[in-house]
């Protein structure tokens, strides 16, 4: 009882951990990354899904480098390179995954205009020169004009550290978020694009992306502060952009119970001509990247083949085009649950299709409250049935709810793009089978090695391990029950013994008394004990046995027709042949663990017992090879029986009616047995 006590208790602690864990009490580092891992299952699961047409990457890749040169390139390639993608190809709006921070001085505009402050001041000719050649030499002016003239986003990143180091131009920051600055991520430094570029663009959106712990990428930040202001994501200002601008409006969710801290920010609203584009957002207004597949979900286009016009007239027509790099020197790439070495202007398409599509995975602020409801109903009910399974049902049950709970986390993914924590419920499911495996085989051992050693030399291994199921339910103390008990005699056992050698009479004996002992075994007897050449055996104690009486009668016959092969390799042997008479008797007995202080025994007392050593004397006198009391027969139903009328029976004032037992079935085999037996 201890050790149920215990798994009880463990059980319930485990439960007690995974709810603290599911309402966010405790942080478990193991179950953080299984829920990641899990996680990063269904993203290669969904993720399957056709190329996206409705953008397309301008890529800077390796080939680009090998054609224009080493990066970074000058001002007026890219500027060539923009105007290509708008004018050319006609796209719809372009997004920078590149940052321009620095002034472009590879024209030699900046050492011309020193010699004009210098000693060609007084030159006339040289500063005329020098204003008509400006404008084609100035190529950040000129890629400033050629992004004034298209929609453009540019991209920027964020920074933290002590000093924080500032550089380039910020966007505009969003307006009337400065009191919620404090819900986002907050940065003091950044690394912005050159003033002009920034005066020139249509807008910029930051391009940083948290990590988690081990080192894979998952989520986006759409907002995120710096300075105390707040800036929007590039993929979200893109958004914002094609949607016409609209009006920002941020969503918060009340506190709940399990939450320290007060409302959290939950939803992004743009409320645009179209409609209100609606954004679930988590903590720090973050998103779980909606990645569509591995590497190559959107069409990629080199930018080599873009600048000299070798891209079929429609490739980006329409498109939103994002302009990055995949060459693996320039170092914009992420471990991603779709890939090790994911370009990161990939995963800013993905973010962007999901904002446009409607179609971000997210964990609603109730998402605890639902994992803790999942947990306490697994819970419950493998508390419930578990102690009362067997090892089989049990992995049955267990392996059943798993597959529930694993269809219901894809439903919930794909129906309602919702993001089920399923590690600590699998865990659960698990920890409990284990626990239970566990302490199911140290109990069932345990119990089988008492009642092995209490009943084993009463009853065969297979009643014992059916015991075992039970075993507070077995004691040898004392009690009375409705039983019966079998007598079996060697009938002139007296003059064999005198005729044989002592040896010969001991090996005889001993396979005599085996080969009967088996056979009151296989039918779920109880042996009592051997009395010199008689044995004694009775059925319906320790395990309870409806059908005992029956039982009995059929272990008699079996030993009447066991003994003709018993007969016959005793004659092989020059041993006498035997011939034995059985008693059976049914009735109220005591049964339990008997005796004297130096010596007990689980047997059986009682004037059934009495009586069914009588009946076995009585078989001899009849001839009959299995005789049977009232009791017995009446139980037996339509056992096939004769009757021997009414028998006085010393020790006992009236007679008593006897039946030869004959069999189940009238094909006379009965009724050979008996005249072999007489």
């Amino acid at each position: 009882m201890a050790s149920v006590d215990l798994r009880q208790w463990l059980s319930v602690a485990l439960l007690g951990v995974l709810l603290a864990y599911s309402l966010h009490h405790v942080d478990i580092d193991p179950l953080r990354r299984l829920d990641a891992f899990l996680y990063d299952v269904r993203v290669r699961w969904f993720a399957h899904e056709a190329v996206n047409e409705r953008i397309a990457i301008v890529d800077i890749d390796q080939r680009s480098l090998a054609e224009i040169g080493r990066w970074p390139w000058n001002r007026a390639v890219l500027a060539e390179l923009i105007e290509r993608i708008f004018e050319t190809y006609d796209a719809l709006l372009l997004g920078l995954d590149v940052i321009l921070a620095e002034a472009d001085e590879s024209s030699g505009l900046a050492a011309l205009e020193r010699l004009a402050r210098g000693r060609l001041r007084h030159d006339r000719a040289f500063r005329a020169t020098l204003d008509e050649l400006r404008p084609a030499l100035d190529y950040d002016g000129r890629l400033a004009a050629t992004i004034g003239r298209h929609p453009v986003i540019l991209g920027f990143h964020l920074s933290a550290g002590a000093p924080a180091a500032k550089s380039g131009a910020l966007p505009t920051a969003l307006p009337a978020m400065a009191e919620q600055a404090a819900q986002f991520s907050q940065w003091n430094g950044y690394g912005g694009n050159l003033p002009i570029l920034q005066q020139a663009a249509s807008g910029a959106g930051f391009l940083g992306a948290p990590v988690d712990r081990d080192g894979v990428t998952r989520r986006a930040w759409l907002l995120a502060t710096c300075d105390g202001q707040v800036y929007a994501a590039l993929a979200l200002v893109m958004a914002q952009t094609l949607l016409g601008n609209p009006v920002w409006q941020l969503r918060f969710a009340e506190r709940a119970p399990w939450q320290m801290t007060g409302a959290t920010i939950e939803a992004i609203e743009l409320s645009a001509a179209r409609g209100l584009l609606r954004i679930p957002v988590a903590a720090q207004a973050a998103v779980l990247l909606p990645f569509r597949g591995g590497e190559g979900s959107f069409s990629y286009h080199s930018a080599a083949d873009v600048l000299a016009g070798r891209l079929p007239a429609d490739s980006l027509s329409g498109r939103i085009v994002l302009l990055g790099t995949t060459a693996p020197g320039l170092l914009d790439q992420r471990v991603t649950p779709v890939g090790e070495a994911f370009p990161g202007v990939e995963a800013h398409a993905n973010l962007l299709a999901g904002l446009l599509d409607g179609r971000l995975l997210h964990v609603p602020d109730y998402m605890p409250t639902i994992e803790a409801g999942l947990l306490l109903l697994v819970g419950v009910v493998l508390l419930r049935f578990l102690p009362r399974l067997s090892p089989a049902s049990a992995v049955g049950l267990s392996a059943l709810l798993l597959l529930s709970l694993t269809i219901i986390a894809l439903l919930a993914w794909a129906r309602l793009q919702w993001v089920l924590p399923m590690a600590a419920t699998l865990l659960l499911v698990a920890g409990l089978l284990a626990l239970h495996l566990f302490f199911g085989y140290f109990v069932e051992r345990r119990a089988k090695r008492r009642l092995a050693t209490l009943f084993g030399q009463y009853v065969p291994p297979e009643l014992v391990d059916e015991m075992s199921r039970d075993p507070e339910h077995y004691t040898m103390a004392g009690r009375s029950a409705e039983l019966t008990v079998l007598f079996a005699d060697v009938r002139s056992f007296t003059t064999l013994a005198e005729s044989m050698p002592p040896d010969d009479l001991a090996r005889l004996m001993n396979d005599y008394l085996s080969e009967m002992t088996d056979i009151i075994r296989s039918h779920r007897g109880t042996l009592d004990k051997y009395i010199g050449d008689a044995i004694v055996a009775f059925w319906g104690a320790p395990l309870e046995d409806a059908e005992h009486a029956r039982h009995a009668v059929e272990a008699g016959l079996a030993m009447q027709r066991a003994l003709r092969e018993v007969n016959r390799r005793f004659v092989a042997r020059g041993w006498p042949a035997l011939r034995i008479g059985i008693g059976i008797n049914s009735g109220a007995m005591v049964v339990g663990d008997m005796g004297s202080r130096h010596r007990r025994s689980y047997t059986v007392l009682g004037d059934a017992v009495n009586l069914a050593s009588r009946i076995q004397s009585l078989s001899d006198r009849y001839g009959a090879g299995v005789i049977i009391g009232e009791a017995t027969f009446r139980a037996l139903g339509d056992w096939r029986c004769r009757p021997l009328g009414l028998v006085a029976v010393r020790g006992r004032t009236a007679p008593v009616a006897l039946y030869e037992a004959l069999g189940e079935v009238s094909d006379g085999a009965g009724e050979e047995q008996t005249h072999d037996a007489g």
